[in-house]
């Protein structure tokens, strides 16, 4: 081959090369993180989504991929109070003002007279019991008809805004990218199951089959012919801390890879994603940013995250800093 001839066929190549690289430019996928700051938490998602997706040894096929995210302080914000225990506060007032025998149980009465230092002493367990005793009697669509009436009037005493609008758009575009990638995506939270379900699949895009939570005991009964479920004045299911898993177990029926928390509540849920055999991702989102949400972590009464905190420095899972990962937090400003 002469001189030109090489010179020639280089000059070829080189051309196809750029026209090659020029293509994969245009044709390279829009960021799926907008919101997602470069760094560390979010290398580590990008890196771990693009592992468990394309042939290889960390190859994960798709029927096993399933994320479970917790809800409060993790999908949407929880400060000063979990929203649902303010919706509590003003419908047990209302019931106990109704039907003061309902004040016989002292977690009522304490709600009812906003007694905070009584409610202080009261444990997570104590709440819900209150929450589930001042509800009972309503079947499931009466709850839930209730609750969405409170989600459209209700607003944020800080922020001024619908409890529904403070959902973290980080999270809603991570909940999308790994649905996007073959990902089921669930939501397991200590939050009160049929409350969820009653914004889940407008939220986050995730349907109320797909929604586990806290539970009451519920009876079947015949209302005018029409089969309904009743809610009793008991606890079914406290899915918090190692009632996660169970219930993950019980509900899914597989082991999560990716787990996503934000508090001591999760700490178990993470352990059992973090357990599995294949490749699998532990977030937890840190409560940093006292200006555009609220900064909180060890000594917090809600969302406390301490020894969760020290158990993902300790094995490397992916900590997220709202103030530094988060280019934005809410989808419009509050």
């Amino acid at each position: 081959m002469s001189l030109s001839t090489r010179r020639t066929v280089l000059a070829g190549l080189a051309a196809s090369w750029a026209l090659v690289a020029t293509q994969g430019a245009a044709a390279a996928p829009a960021d799926p993180l907008p919101s997602w700051n470069p760094g560390p938490a979010k290398t580590a998602i990008t890196g771990y989504v693009a592992r468990v997706t394309r042939q290889g040894p960390d190859f994960v096929p798709p029927a096993e991929r399933i994320a479970v995210f917790d809800n409060d302080g993790t999908l949407w914000a929880e400060q000063p109070i979990y929203f649902q225990f303010a919706f509590a506060l003003e419908r047990i007032g209302d019931l106990a003002a109704k039907n003061p025998s309902l004040r016989q149980n002292p977690a009522i009465a304490a709600i009812a007279d906003r007694d905070q230092a009584a409610i202080a002493k009261l444990s997570e367990k104590d709440l819900f019991e209150a929450v589930l005793a001042a509800q009972a009697g309503l079947t499931t669509e009466e709850y839930q008809a209730v609750a969405k009436a409170w989600l459209d009037q209700a607003r944020h005493p800080r922020f001024k805004t619908p409890y529904t609008a403070l959902t973290y758009q980080p999270q809603l575009e991570l909940l999308a990218y790994l649905r996007g990638a073959g990902f089921k995506t669930y939501i397991v939270s200590g939050g009160e199951v049929r409350f969820m379900r009653t914004f889940a699949e407008t939220s986050y895009g995730v349907p109320p089959e797909q929604v586990i939570g806290t539970t009451p005991t519920t009876k079947f009964e015949l209302r005018d012919g029409k089969g309904v479920l009743v809610a009793q004045p008991a606890l079914g299911s406290l899915d918090d801390g190692p009632g996660k898993p169970a219930n993950i177990d019980l509900h899914i029926g597989r082991q999560p890879l990716v787990a996503v928390g934000n508090s001591d509540g999760d700490l178990q849920m993470l352990q059992y994603s973090a357990s599995s055999t294949r490749p699998n991702l532990q977030i937890l989102v840190h409560h940093d940013d006292a200006v555009r949400e609220y900064a909180y972590d060890r000594q917090s009464k809600i969302g406390r995250l301490d020894k969760a905190l020290d158990e993902a420095s300790t094995r490397g899972w992916t900590v997220v800093s709202m103030k530094s990962d988060w280019k934005t937090v809410f989808p419009t400003k509050p």
